[in-house]
């Protein structure tokens, strides 16, 4: 089987064909840490995520890059707004950055390199830039000679000349052509700064992953992602920097997510529409949160909305209490007969369509309808009067399979504690004894505990609420 992928760079499908065999370099664009993630931080975390463990779950070695902006002006506004400095602002919403993705079930990268770890690095690439004529000192601020590079706008597909149109200069710039980017900035009063060979600075936006992705990943990567709006300028100029630098490829595949609407409005601080990951899942299971996004194809928009995320939680309900099921019925489950063969073959059927779905532009969306078509068959077998531990089993490590490469997980029941068993043993006692109103009103009890009783055919079950 072969995974393909939709390249922004040639905007169609390609084989994934990574530069060395079995194993992936993969680059993507993080936050700038000045605040708590919104949720369109967080697709791409989640996106990106489940490709990598997605990528891991087929054989290849993944390295696993994403990048920290830890200083920027956004961080300097901040600062000033809160009298700190820019470091500590940006610790705690890394720290923040590291808990909220965590709830969604994201895995840490192999690196998270940071802006202000890498200035020496990022120093030396911009004089690189300078000693080939791609770069330029102006009153010490250092610019892209943009014109220079012959491919500029190949990712965004667009010409030189239909880039002009609404290019400027702004007040205090002194650019040799209106299209030309910062790589450094002179340092203003107060600022933070670092020495340079033109002056007191810090870096632009877009030179940090240049230097980063080449620090950690070479010269060429096989995957550079991030979310839709990064595709022009930020990864433009980035092919731009890192091709004018090396000579060489910069990324063979570029792959971008894209929007958030907000009841189907873009999001924006202006509409006040703004929506923080920190809020939501102080509401809500995170693994909701996750669930939602992956429901969707990573490249179209999706709309969020609390009715459409009250469905995604009654679905991953679905599936996780087919889960509990099976792993109730296994306690009475027989030995393997030839009619259980037909349910082995099902359920090796669902993981081929799983792997298809996903190797189509890893289609989360697909691969969410093959786990529900798990859940049905499941439900199916566990009507048979007979069932065998060894297809309950091959059920259970399809659901753990897929939940896995999906970043989703199963929660535990955990123990209950001995008053709870106590009233649960009574209410039993009470359906065999027919005392149904005693029976009620031990369940209306443990309601309110947050124990929710079921009476199901293979027995008593309970959850947490």
């Amino acid at each position: 089987m072969t995974i393909r992928l939709y390249n922004t760079l040639t905007r169609k499908k390609e084989e994934f064909i990574p530069l060395e065999a079995g194993k992936v370099k993969m680059y993507v664009c993080g936050p700038t840490v000045y605040n708590y993630i919104h949720i369109g931080n967080a697709r791409p975390a989640i996106v990106f995520d489940t490709v990598r463990r997605y990528l891991q779950y087929r054989g290849f070695d993944v390295q696993y890059v994403s990048n920290f902006t830890d200083v920027d002006d956004k961080l300097i506004r901040a600062a000033n707004e809160l009298g700190e400095d820019v470091p500590t602002i940006a610790e705690r919403f890394i720290e923040a950055y590291f808990e909220d993705t965590s709830a969604l079930g994201c895995q840490k990268a192999d690196v998270h390199p940071r802006v202000t770890e890498s200035i020496d690095l990022i120093i030396e690439f911009i004089q690189a830039l300078i000693d080939k004529g791609s770069a330029y000192e102006s009153n010490g601020d250092v610019y892209y000679r943009t014109r220079s590079f012959e491919g500029y706008g190949k990712l965004s597909h667009q010409s030189i000349d239909e880039l002009k149109v609404g290019a400027r200069i702004d007040v205090g710039e002194k650019k040799e052509d209106a299209l030309d980017f910062v790589l450094w900035k002179a340092a203003k009063e107060g600022e933070i700064s670092w020495n340079s060979p033109w002056g007191e600075g810090r870096p632009g936006w877009h030179i940090e992953c240049s230097a980063m992705a080449r620090k950690y990943l070479g010269d060429t990567i096989d995957i550079h992602a991030g979310g839709q709006d990064l595709a022009f300028p930020h990864h433009e100029n980035e092919i731009a920097q890192s091709e004018a630098m090396t000579g060489k490829t910069f990324a063979r595949y570029w792959m971008h997510n894209g929007y958030i609407n907000i009841d189907n409005e873009k999001m924006s601080k202006s509409l006040g529409n703004f929506v923080l990951v920190h809020d939501i899942i102080k509401q809500i299971d995170p693994q909701v949160l996750r669930f939602f996004m992956l429901s969707v194809h990573y490249r179209h928009p999706i709309n969020y909305n609390d009715e459409l995320l009250g469905n995604a939680e009654t679905a991953l309900e679905r599936l996780t209490t087919s889960y509990d099921n099976l792993k109730h019925r296994k306690q009475s489950s027989t030995n393997l007969t030839d009619s259980d063969q037909e349910w082995l073959d099902k359920v090796r059927g669902l993981h081929q369509a799983f792997l298809e779905a996903m190797d189509d532009d890893f289609n989360t969306a697909n691969a969410i309808s093959v786990l529900f078509d798990l859940s049905r068959q499941a439900n199916y077998y566990l009507m048979e009067k007979h069932t065998s531990d060894q297809v309950i089993d091959a059920f259970l490590k399809e659901y753990e399979d897929l939940f896995y490469v999906l970043g989703l997980s199963f929660k535990a029941e955990g123990l209950l504690d001995e008053e709870i068993e106590a009233l649960i043993a009574e209410r039993t006692q009470a359906r065999k004894d027919r005392n149904f109103q005693l029976a009620d009103e031990i369940r209306d009890k443990l309601k309110e505990m947050n124990i929710i009783v079921e009476d199901t055919p293979q027995g008593i079950r309970w959850k947490r609420g």
